[in-house]
């Protein structure tokens, strides 16, 4: 299957999934309170299938994967007979209206946790927040390579990710954290990563790289891919050597080889290089040359090799849980995705956190597709975690989304009345207008991602 394939057809599944959801919550809720659904439609255009109920609703699947609605009777579209009226959704009192319409998000909600335990049953595989060898900062707090971080100011990090989240808002707070881990040895360490420091416009795309942090399931191991021929190496080093030490020195990664050569060169001579080759300790004596490195236009010492093609790293971390235990367990991580996100969404309000952070169906699609090639449990993280987004989305007190409607009524129980017909269609277009300013940003972000 093509990457643009796949990318298009697990968007697909995963809007059809969550937008279903999202719907089933106002229709529920709407029969529930009486009202009269007439087209539940999953997809918007032309149905390509439908049917009726004995109700009279037409559920139906429309041409355009992309949404979906639920279509109730109401007089403010179109005249309702007089025998129907009591079955109209503006004739219903407000609090059935305001549960109608929060009845959308909630099912996200719920939606996100019932995924996130069955995530937890499945089994994540993930990576654990091991580092490999780190530099500025991060190096300048004490982390070193083989440290375990296990807490954040107080919040535990099983995985990367989960110490990646709290160090983003950190960061962007310019905030100092303490962190609690193990080193290679398992002994407990304190560091103070000093995060005040960062530069007021270091780069939120590329958090681990301001902070000098470098996760060990990203580093390189020491692997010989190639040799060049007539170079320092040819005849002595093959393909598949795990180089171990150089000039005595040990060797765990293929970015320890360059600044090892270099010391080496500079001093001259000859010197050992350990390898291990299928099993067998080797020592090589050689002695690095010199030649120019097309990157930098310098002279630079070098042995004449290149890496293996690397393999994807194996996980080293697992989040599985019983039926029973899972189930705190996946209202807790909704209650920490759903905090991160509004925090993120308020430092973005204040120009705090970078705009560059919104993604659109594009990107979406993307990591549909990388999600669904990394197992069921990845999947349904995905998932879960696109339902949440779609929860708080719709929640935002902006016209044309549910939020919006909710401030109508939320305005409407103060004064007494509805708003009038103008403010509401005033407050559509301003809707409309910001949601289209956001989706070109957000599609401005997609391609900009795209073309570098």
């Amino acid at each position: 299957m093509s990457e643009a394939f796949g990318s298009v057809l697990w968007l697909i599944v995963a809007i059809g999934i969550l937008v279903t959801f999202h719907e089933f919550g106002h229709f529920w809720v709407a029969r529930r309170c009486g009202v009269k659904v007439l087209r539940f439609s999953v997809g918007f255009g032309k149905p390509l299938w439908s049917r009726k109920d004995r109700h009279g609703t037409e559920f139906a699947i429309a041409a355009i994967p992309l949404g979906g609605y639920v279509k109730m009777l109401d007089e403010a579209e179109y005249e309702v007979p007089a025998a129907q009226l009591g079955q109209a959704f503006n004739r219903k009192p407000i609090w059935q209206r305001i549960a109608i319409v929060a009845a959308g998000p909630i099912a996200n909600l719920i939606l996100c946790v019932a995924l996130l335990w069955v995530m937890f049953l499945i089994g994540k595989p993930d990576y654990s927040a091991t580092l490999g060898p780190t530099q500025g900062l991060a190096a300048q707090a004490g982390l070193r390579d083989g440290d375990r971080l296990e807490r954040i100011d107080g919040r535990s990090t099983e995985t990367a990710m989960d110490a990646l989240q709290v160090l983003m808002l950190a960061a962007i707070d310019h905030r100092d954290v303490a962190i609690q881990a193990s080193d290679a040895n398992g002994h407990e360490v304190q560091r103070k990563l000093a995060l005040s420091r960062l530069p007021a416009d270091f780069d939120q795309q590329n958090l681990e790289k301001a902070i000098g942090l470098v996760w060990h399931f990203q580093v390189a191991p020491a692997t010989v891919g190639t040799v060049t021929p007539d170079s320092a190496s040819a005849g002595l080093l093959q393909s598949g050597d795990q180089i171990t030490a150089i000039d005595g020195q040990a060797v765990r990664y293929w970015n320890d080889i360059a600044p090892l050569v270099k010391q080496w060169g500079e001093r001259g001579g000859e010197a050992m290089v350990e390898v291990d080759r299928q099993g067998e300790r080797l020592a090589l004596l050689m002695q690095p040359r010199q030649q120019l490195n097309p990157d930098t236009k310098q002279q630079a010492w070098v042995l004449g090799i290149t890496p293996a093609p690397r393999k994807a790293p194996e996980h080293d971390a697992l989040r599985r849980y019983g039926p029973l235990e899972a189930i705190p367990a996946a209202f807790r991580q909704t209650g920490r995705m759903a905090s991160d996100s509004l925090a993120m969404m308020r430092r973005m309000l204040t120009g705090e956190a970078s705009a560059k952070s919104i993604s659109g169906a594009i990107t979406i699609a993307q990591v549909a597709n990388a999600t669904a090639q990394q197992g069921p449990a990845t999947f349904i993280f995905f998932l879960a975690l696109l339902s949440l987004s779609l929860a708080i989305l719709n929640l935002l007190p902006i016209p044309v989304l549910d939020g919006g409607h909710l401030l109508y009524y939320l305005i409407e129980l103060v004064k007494g009345s509805p708003l009038s017909e103008r403010s509401m269609v005033a407050g559509q277009y301003i809707g409309l207008a910001l949601l289209a300013g956001l989706m070109g940003l957000a599609f401005y972000n997609d391609i900009l991602r795209l073309v570098t």
